[in-house]
């Protein structure tokens, strides 16, 4: 296939850009000098020869004013400034995924201690976990060993989680719904550290 097929490239995170020196189209703005002061409305040939004068620009940082707002300063340092705080706000944003762990009603030992790992992992990233028991045929009628099972679990990660969705039936399936404390981190590392029992 043509480039229509290609995956989306990473971008870096889009920094909206102010205008700058002649990109600034107002005849008259209120400028602010680069030591802070206010030097009152003047003209755009006046304001851009006292940036020029001090070696820095006219950057426009409320278009929207009347006049608009012009300040003198250094643009690459102010835009690299600007994109890195954009950068650390979106680091701090966290999207909260749902991961399913599913069991059987006959889940072994070992199966079942390695899911509950990959249950604590998602946890760990701050995902909700939706723990759920999946019957097959004749199964069904034995249910109360799937409530059983989620009781074991919830017991076990009793003071990590938070339980959004006590277990319940639907169809074939019996499912409970988990959210992580917010310092399970911390919590998890204390467990951690405690002396293992022979």
């Amino acid at each position: 296939m043509g480039w229509r097929s290609r995956g989306k490239a990473k971008t870096k995170p889009e920094v909206p850009k102010e205008r700058i020196n002649q990109q600034i189209r107002s005849p008259r703005v209120r400028l602010i000098l680069d030591s802070g002061k206010q030097a009152g409305v003047v003209s755009i040939a006046e304001a851009l020869k006292t940036a020029e004068q001090t070696g820095l620009d006219l950057v426009e940082i409320s278009p929207n004013a009347d006049p608009p707002v012009c300040k003198i300063m250094d643009f690459g340092q102010y835009h690299y400034q600007k994109e890195r705080k954009l950068r650390e706000s979106r680091k701090k944003q966290h999207i909260v995924q749902t991961k399913e762990i599913k069991f059987g009603p006959n889940t072994e030992d070992h199966d079942y201690n390695f899911k509950k790992v990959n249950a604590l992992r998602f946890l760990k990233q701050h995902h909700k976990v939706k723990l759920t028991v999946r019957f097959k045929g004749r199964q069904l009628a034995h249910k109360d060993i799937g409530f059983r099972l989620l009781e074991r679990l919830l017991k076990e990660l009793k003071g990590l989680v938070d339980i959004e969705v006590e277990p319940k039936s639907e169809g074939r399936t019996i499912y409970t719904i988990i959210n992580p404390k917010k310092d399970i981190e911390t919590l998890l590392e204390r467990l951690g550290n405690e002396p293992q029992e022979d």
